[in-house]
């Protein structure tokens, strides 16, 4: 690096040799950090009035920072997730340089000292048992589309598997014996197994009967492997026409990381243990799974029933409590 200075070749090393070969990050992390820096190496080169490729490491200042940030919420209309995933990526960066360049310590640590913003926690998004089933029932399984896209949906709600981990599974990854489940290849390459339902485990056998081991499970109409995207639209068609049936589900935005966390909350109100419903999912940490503790309404009811104070028991109980008191203001009058 003949200019220690210039920007282009810290991004070139930190995309390439720091998240790629050293860090092996998974593909979706790559592109995240890969965005963020699309984004704010042009943002940066407009406000300083340079071309790109003439950015230096000090025009990348915290006041350039906090104004691209304000730039991704305001006119971008991005939310405040997205807004600090893109500052943990220009975190990451300044990081990188002043490990590896120490005159640039300073301003790296001022750029680490720009804050995220706290985001507010919405509910998150689940389908009542009777609108999961008013999904499933939807295609038209006398067609081959049909019989896929019921096996789809099927497998989706049984494993919870995440759309990009439905997109990549194979034949060979399928268990279809006495004791039917599925090998699924998560985030980080962790490896988890999911026992799958006798009739998830039919459908399966009727889809990929003579199918090469190294064949995509699920197909497009064409052959070729699905996409996550159309996964999404597959479901998100479902759901359209399901609500027909069911209209609950027009005031919900059903996507397949939805019925992901129907598949929990549903396991959960089932008896199934929170440290068997991480591993179910492939959570790193139980923290991320006991939200789903926290929203499910049903539960909740149920444990408030437990509680409750029968209106007799509460009733008899503020006539004691009253006849108490006057017994005790005659009792003051006669001392």
């Amino acid at each position: 690096m003949t200019n220690r200075n210039v920007v282009a070749p810290w991004v070139r090393r930190f995309l390439l040799e720091h998240v790629v070969a050293e860090l092996n990050l998974s593909r979706h992390t790559q592109a995240s950090y890969r965005d963020a820096l699309a984004l704010f190496l042009p943002f940066a080169a407009k406000a300083q009035r340079r071309a790109v490729d003439h950015l230096e490491v000090e025009h990348l200042s915290p006041d350039i920072v906090r104004a691209f940030l304000a730039h991704l919420e305001e006119t971008r209309r991005c939310s405040v997730t997205t807004r600090n995933q893109r500052l943990a990526a220009i975190h990451s960066f300044a990081r990188f340089v002043g490990a590896r360049s120490p005159e640039h310590l300073q301003w790296c640590a001022q750029l680490a000292a720009v804050p995220f913003k706290k985001a507010s926690k919405g509910t998150l998004p689940y389908l009542d048992k009777s609108e999961m089933d008013a999904i499933l029932a939807a295609p038209n399984r006398r067609s081959h589309q049909g019989i896929r896209d019921h096996a789809l949906l099927l497998f989706l709600y049984n494993s919870g598997a995440r759309c990009d981990e439905a997109a990549r599974l194979i034949v060979a990854d399928l268990d279809l014996g006495t004791s039917p489940a599925v090998k699924i290849l998560g985030k980080g390459n962790k490896v988890r197994l999911c026992p799958l339902w006798p009739a998830t485990a039919n459908t399966l056998r009727a889809l990929t009967d003579g199918r090469d081991t190294q064949d995509r499970v699920f197909r497009n109409r064409r052959g070729a492997p699905i996409t996550r995207f159309g996964i999404y639209a597959m479901v998100s068609r479902y759901a359209r026409q399901a609500t027909q049936g069911v209209p609950s589900l027009g005031a919900k935005r059903v996507s397949p990381h939805v019925i992901r966390h129907t598949t929990a909350v549903h396991l959960l109100r089932a008896g199934v243990d929170i440290n068997t419903i991480r591993a179910w999912l492939g959570h790193v940490s139980l923290d991320t799974t006991n939200v789903y503790a926290e929203v499910d309404l049903e539960m909740k009811a149920k444990a408030l029933s437990t509680c409750e104070i029968p209106e007799a028991r509460a009733t008899q109980s503020w006539h004691r409590q009253v006849g108490l008191l006057a017994f005790l203001k005659e009792l003051q009058r006669a001392t």
